[in-house]
């Protein structure tokens, strides 16, 4: 005959839903076990717990509950009603968790495992393919999810815990980030193919003060890089059109919409020419970042390894 509890302490409804995942999940595995066994002394041997131990769990999981999960029948028990509708719960809810230790373990696996990698628009199209290719010459099957973004975008995810390591630029230098400088770009000022400067090869930004610019969107490190520039040059840039990808930015370009400074295409882009800039340091710094005092799995570390050993060869000559 099933017990009755009626001095049992009830939850109240009131009760915060963490402090009843508390309560309950050191229970759950051991009230599956007893379920499935349907015999106390069977199932602490199989779960490898006292019989004593695995009875008071029992009793206080039905009194943090407030129901019978079981009847019992001498040294046998079995399912109540509430107890099978309960149990459905568990098991799902094992089988959960059971799969996500699988899949963080998969993830961790020096040979399988997988690697969060971010970067930035502007290397999608050739760079970042050039390293998973060399880097999956020695580490053929670990696996990578990919995430093309802007820099503070993807230092936001780093921040999140949802990239392991993101190529970004300006290199940044902000708390609770390391970040290692790998390679610098030139960038170029790119004008349309008839424009005025377009006969040149080289050109002093200052000469650009009265065009018009086409940049990226504020937030992005290439739009603050222009900014500074184009500020050390003693203008600011009028700016007609802010996009979100360089390549549509040559596009405005080559339409007579503007001027832009933008680093090499990986193809060259008719209807526009690329000028040298001159009388200042007109590059963007490409770094590798991560957060700083997390862990890294063996695939996280064996890239990182890989990524500072391209130190000034990263990008394409």
């Amino acid at each position: 005959m099933a017990h009755e509890h009626s001095s049992r302490p009830r939850l109240s409804p009131s009760s915060d839903t963490e402090d009843m995942v508390m309560l309950l999940a050191p229970r759950l595995a051991h009230f599956a076990g007893v379920a499935g066994t349907e015999h106390v002394t069977r199932a602490a041997r199989e779960l490898q717990v006292p019989q004593s131990t695995l009875s008071r769990a029992m009793v206080r999981l039905e009194q943090d509950l407030g129901v019978d999960l079981f009847a019992r029948h001498g040294r046998t028990v079995s399912l109540t009603p509430a107890g099978r509708t309960f149990l459905a719960s568990v098991e799902r809810a094992l089988a959960e968790i059971e799969r996500a230790a699988d899949e963080v373990r998969a993830d961790a696996d020096a040979t399988t495992g997988k690697v969060a990698f971010g970067f930035l628009h502007t290397m999608g199209a050739e760079t970042v393919p050039g390293l998973l290719q060399a880097f999956r010459v020695d580490h053929p099957r670990v696996r990578f999810s990919l995430v093309q973004n802007y820099g503070e975008a993807m230092l936001e995810k780093l921040r999140a815990g949802e990239l392991d390591l993101c190529l970004t630029s300006p290199v940044p230098d902000a708390p609770g980030l390391v970040a290692r400088r790998l390679d610098e770009q030139k960038l170029r000022l790119v004008v349309p193919a008839d424009h005025r400067l377009a006969a040149r090869r080289r050109v002093r930004l200052a000469e650009a003060s009265d065009e018009t610019f086409v940049t990226l969107e504020p937030g992005y490190g290439l739009r603050r890089i222009t900014d500074d520039l184009c500020r050390a040059a003693g203008f600011r840039p009028r700016v007609a059109f802010e996009g979100e990808e360089a390549e549509t930015l040559r596009g405005l370009v080559a339409a007579g919409l503007g001027v832009a400074l933008l680093p090499p295409p990986t193809v060259p882009r008719p209807g526009v020419v690329e000028l040298a800039v001159t009388g200042q340091r007109a590059v963007r710094e490409i770094g590798v970042a991560w957060l700083e005092g997390r862990p890294d799995t063996p695939p996280v570390a064996a890239f990182k390894k890989f990524l500072l050993s391209r130190r000034g060869s990263l990008l394409p000559a």
